[in-house]
């Protein structure tokens, strides 16, 4: 090897290295759920004036004599168009594939007792399977 580049490869300071990510960190975890949807998407205005689409889903785990039922609430941010009006337009029951970003956060409830949230804002749904209907 070269003086030259022997001298480039151990010279280069510390400093002049370029960091992975130049945003501050952030406390998020990322969720992916499979599940049913516990009703149909509703529509509620926020204080501020925007609208947000609130859902439940429900994911079963475990044998079927013995199942559990894990529930998650949903938001989701979509503004106007057709992405609202699809997601609006999902009966309950229907499967879905939900991404999103998942926060915990903790408040005190009309007793006084701690409590703990977990809070769900939707990325990405996609739908497996529709709910058969008396028609089909």
């Amino acid at each position: 090897m070269s003086a030259f580049l022997m001298r480039r490869a151990t010279a280069a300071p510390r400093a002049a290295v370029r960091a992975f990510s130049t945003t501050p960190s952030r406390n998020l975890a990322k969720i992916t759920i499979i599940g049913h949807l516990a009703d149909t998407p509703e529509l509620q205005a926020t204080s501020t004036g925007h609208e947000i689409i609130k859902y439940a889903v429900a994911s079963n785990s475990g044998p079927k004599d013995n199942r559990q039922t894990s529930w998650f609430r949903v938001a989701s941010f979509e503004g106007d168009g057709p992405r609202r009006d699809f997601l609006r337009s999902l009966p309950k029951g229907t499967m879905v594939y939900v991404e999103g970003d998942a926060t915990m956060s903790t408040y005190q409830d009309a007793e006084g007792n701690n409590r703990s949230s977990l809070n769900i804002v939707q990325r990405n749904i996609e739908v497996l399977k529709r709910p058969q209907t008396t028609e089909q």
